[in-house]
C-alpha cells in the first residue's frame, strides 16, 4: 500500500503539470485577436474594477505570475507581460483576479493568509519532530509530527476554492470587456482548467501524504 501511495504522489502531479505545460506551450502560440500584452489586459481589468493603485510589474521566471496582496501588486513574468498570446490574456486575468479577491475581502483569501504563517512553520518542521520522536521513542511526538504535516493540507483546501474563484473571476471580466473572441475564450478556459489541476493535483498530494504517514505509524501503537 506504501508503494502504491508513493506511486500515485509521483504521477498526480506530473500528470497536472504536463497538462500545464502542455496547454501554456499551445495557447503561448495563438495571438488574441485584440493584439494586447499580458500588462494591457490586468491594466484593462483593474482599472475597470476601480483597482487604479494595483501596479502590474514584470517579474523574472517562466509562469511566475502571482498577485502580491502586501505590496498590492500583479507580478507578470515576462512572457506574460509582453505577450499577446491568449495563454498571456488567460494568466493576467487569473491574478487581477486575486486583486479583485483582495479588494472584496474574499473569505477563503483573508483565511489563507491569516494560516500562511503558522502553516509555513509548521510544514518546515514537521518532518524534524516525526524523526526525532523516532530517536526518543516517543509515539506522542509522531503524531504530532503528523498532525504538523496535516496543516499543508488544510492549507491546500484553503487554497483551491481561491484559485477557482479567481479563475472564474478572469473569465468573467475577459467577457465583459470582450477581451476575447468566442473562440479565444475557449481557449482561455482551458487554460485555466489545466492552471487549477495542478491545485487540485496538490490537495491529493498531501491527502496521500497524510495517509501514508497514518498508515505507516499507526500499527506502531500496537
Amino acid at each position: 500500500m506504501d508503494f502504491i501511495i508513493l506511486i500515485l504522489m509521483l504521477i498526480i502531479p506530473a500528470i497536472a503539470q504536463m497538462l500545464v505545460t502542455s496547454s501554456y506551450g499551445k495557447y503561448k502560440g495563438i495571438e488574441n485577436d485584440e493584439d494586447l500584452s499580458g500588462f494591457e489586459v490586468a491594466r484593462k481589468i483593474l482599472d475597470k474594477k476601480g483597482l487604479k493603485d494595483v501596479y502590474v510589474v514584470q517579474t523574472k521566471g517562466t509562469l511566475s505570475d502571482h498577485y502580491d496582496p502586501k505590496r498590492k501588486v500583479v507580478r507578470l513574468s515576462s512572457d506574460i507581460y509582453h505577450g499577446k498570446s491568449i495563454a498571456s490574456t488567460a494568466v493576467a486575468a487569473h491574478e487581477c483576479g486575486h486583486a479583485i479577491q483582495d479588494k472584496e475581502g474574499y473569505a477563503y483569501m483573508r483565511i489563507r493568509s491569516v494560516i500562511f504563517p503558522a502553516v509555513n512553520f509548521a510544514t518546515s518542521f514537521s518532518y524534524f519532530v516525526i524523526l526525532l520522536g523516532l530517536l526518543m521513542e516517543s509515539l506522542e511526538m509522531i503524531w504530532l509530527g503528523i498532525c504538523l504535516v496535516g496543516t499543508g493540507l488544510i492549507f491546500q483546501l484553503v487554497t483551491l476554492p481561491v484559485e477557482i474563484d479567481a479563475s472564474k473571476r478572469a473569465k468573467t471580466e475577459i467577457e465583459n470587456l470582450h477581451l476575447a473572441t468566442t473562440e479565444e475564450q475557449d481557449g482561455i478556459k482551458k487554460m485555466l482548467s489545466a492552471a487549477a489541476s495542478t491545485y487540485l493535483a496538490g490537495v491529493l498530494t498531501s491527502a496521500l501524504e497524510l495517509v501514508r504517514l497514518i498508515l505507516l505509524f499507526g500499527n506502531r501503537e500496537d
